[in-house]
């Protein structure tokens, strides 16, 4: 069975009590029953991983990009958290590993502080969600296979 890696970045891990009123109460751990019961749907499977070191998720892109290349995996769904504002190497490693990403945001990035209207990401993202809750992880698991799922 194929899969998709869902990768979060630094304090996601502190979803469901880190400002509530903008991210909600729903735990990360939440977040990967809800990207599990979406993949569940279209027959694959979920890698989830979290992690606020930004080598840790460079490497993990490129482990999904030599998952790709075998045939194992269709692509990323990413929330790179703060990383999407400050990390040209997340933006080489995507296009390096020549890896679909979708990039996710929980809020409206576009209506908060001017500094994250910037996304190093967008430009190598094979598309974006942005604002729609945790939702949005299931909007990217649709989205990522409604573009390359014909190959699973």
């Amino acid at each position: 069975m194929k899969s998709i890696l869902v990768m979060n970045g630094p304090n996601l891990n502190l979803l469901g009590q880190r400002e509530p009123g903008l991210y909600g109460n729903t735990t990360l751990a939440d977040v990967e029953t809800l990207c599990h019961d979406a993949a569940q749907k279209h027959g694959v499977a979920i890698e989830f991983m979290q992690s606020n070191h930004e080598g840790v998720l460079i490497d993990a892109m490129h482990d999904a990009g030599r998952k790709i290349a075998n045939g194992d995996m269709i692509g990323v769904v990413f929330n790179a958290g703060a990383f999407t504002h400050t990390s040209v190497a997340l933006q080489d490693a995507i296009k390096g590993a020549q890896v679909p990403v979708i990039e996710i945001h929980i809020s409206n990035v576009h209506a908060r502080e001017e500094f994250r209207h910037h996304s190093y990401l967008s430009p190598v993202a094979a598309g974006i969600v942005v604002g729609f809750g945790v939702k949005g992880y299931a909007l990217a698991i649709d989205g990522l296979m409604a573009t390359y799922g014909d190959e699973a």
